[in-house]
């Protein structure tokens, strides 16, 4: 397999909970040729002095501390205009790797000669024990599918650089990860690519942003209508085939553990 750089995306704000766990996750990768890009979002807690302890010890941590809070949108494009990897790829700062991500995934993506990839992913509570529940990655998502549901653990996606240029998220409240996987889809002109293996671990937090899902209902609409300037109509259209993919379609690719 050939080592290219891989730029790790991740934003962080007030997470000095679990900053130190997610970085250390990245540390124990066995694909070493990696730089993390962590930018703090004006946090008012300790996050920034653990970063730099690390950073101090392992100079492919790279910091960049912001004064004010600008939001995660502004911090991932930030930090993707920084990124010096052929590869990009997102990890928030209270979300973990498995040890062989890197290797595994990008190994399954020269193999494959894919631009745009992803993972099955765990969901893991506050204190980092498993909630028994897994997401399933689709074999194969197309432009079409991906539309109707964001079907991509932004913790698990990686898309190339090389062959897709630089892709940032859109000035939106939510929604952001759905909108850059959808445009790597479109951009690579071809499916991504999904493995279904367990490499990658999403911690679910009270009263997260993302955490109450009926909340997020007016967003997707917001995403078609305002994002992609759908007409209203089609927006509609859209939303509807959003609900019967959430409901009907994506639940296949959910799995309750023992």
């Amino acid at each position: 397999m050939d080592t290219p750089l891989v730029s790790i995306i991740t934003p962080c704000y007030n997470s000095e909970k679990y900053i130190q766990e997610t970085i250390h996750s990245v540390q124990q990768q066995t694909f070493t040729n990696w730089e993390q890009i962590v930018v703090d979002d004006g946090s008012a807690d300790s996050s920034v002095k653990l970063i730099k302890a690390l950073q101090a010890l392992d100079p492919r941590i790279r910091l960049i501390s912001l004064k004010e809070n600008h939001g995660a949108a502004y911090c991932r494009n930030l930090a993707t205009q920084h990124a010096q990897g052929r590869y990009i790829a997102f990890l928030d700062s209270d979300d973990l790797w498995h040890h062989e991500k890197l290797t595994k995934q990008l190994g399954f993506m020269q193999e494959r000669s894919c631009y745009v990839s992803y993972t099955n992913y765990l969901h893991i509570n506050e204190e980092g024990n498993s909630l028994k529940k897994r997401i399933l990655a689709r074999p194969k998502l197309t432009y079409k599918k991906q539309l109707y549901n964001n079907y991509i653990g932004n913790l698990t996606g990686i898309y190339d650089k090389e062959k897709l240029g630089l892709v940032f998220s859109p000035d939106i409240k939510k929604r952001q990860d759905w909108a850059v996987w959808l445009e790597a889809i479109k951009r690579s002109q071809k499916p991504a690519i999904g493995l279904q293996q367990d490499l990658a671990y999403y911690r679910i937090r009270k009263n997260s942003i993302s955490s109450d899902k009926l909340a997020l209902v007016k967003y997707n609409f917001r995403f078609y209508h305002n994002h992609l300037q759908f007409s209203y109509i089609k927006s509609m259209k859209c939303l509807l085939l959003f609900f019967w993919e959430y409901f009907l379609v994506r639940t296949k690719y959910i799995q309750q553990l023992k």
